[in-house]
């Protein structure tokens, strides 16, 4: 049997976006599983975890320069970069600097946080072109979906994963159904997964790459 723990402790990844939601709990997965994690974070007062095998940098994520260097010597890039209302042009120039940073460094494989309002709902229909989908979110989905475009564009080893509709308080399972570009709905049509479950997939795909150049989600 292989030992994953000790295979991935010779893997070293860049986190962006560790100080977020999504991007700890992904930090913390990784650390879990033996991984070296470079976090990226505006701010290092803020981060205020200690592990054996964490280090942590200040950089900032739309200068092309400092994730060119941040990034060298390591394995994979995982982006967990959000943004807020009124400032969703972020993410494109967000996406166009690790994009670009990956390539100058030479690190090919990066697997993206993504969102879920660019998944389809029926054929050719996407959820954030429905009446279900909260108009006040609208404009970061548009964005996210430019961003998503962006990293598909690219000549990278990507994956980016969706969410499903809801991110829930919860626990790590490890049990949740996997899709590509079709949100999931249970039997009561609720599209869910617990924070800790969505951080999980996002470094099984780290781990094991199945979606290389691709995009995919996960749910209950």
């Amino acid at each position: 049997m292989v030992d994953v723990r000790a295979r991935a402790m010779d893997v070293k990844v860049v986190l962006f976006g560790a100080n977020g939601r999504i991007g700890q709990l992904v930090m913390k997965e990784a650390l879990d599983r033996g991984y070296q994690v470079t976090a990226v974070v505006r701010d290092q007062t803020r981060m205020t975890e200690q592990y054996e095998n964490l280090s942590v940098v200040e950089g900032n994520v739309m200068n092309v320069d400092e994730v060119a260097s941040i990034c060298e010597g390591h394995q994979a890039i995982i982006s967990a970069v959000g943004t807020t209302l009124g400032a969703e042009e972020e993410l494109a120039v967000v996406a166009h600097s690790i994009v670009e940073g990956a390539k100058r460094s030479g690190v090919s494989r990066l697997v993206i946080v993504g969102e879920a309002g660019s998944l389809e709902v029926a054929s050719g229909v996407k959820w954030m072109d429905t009446d279900e989908y909260p108009i006040e979110s609208k404009p970061l989905a548009v964005a996210h979906a430019k961003a998503y475009e962006i990293y598909s564009e690219s000549d990278l080893d990507w994956t980016y994963c969706s969410p499903p509709a809801q991110i829930i308080d919860g626990r790590r399972t490890g049990q949740f159904r996997i899709g590509t570009d079709k949100l999931i709905l249970d039997e009561s049509d609720r599209s869910t997964i617990s924070a800790e479950d969505y951080a999980a997939a996002i470094i099984d795909e780290v781990e094991d790459p199945y979606f290389l150049r691709a995009r995919f989600t996960v749910a209950y």
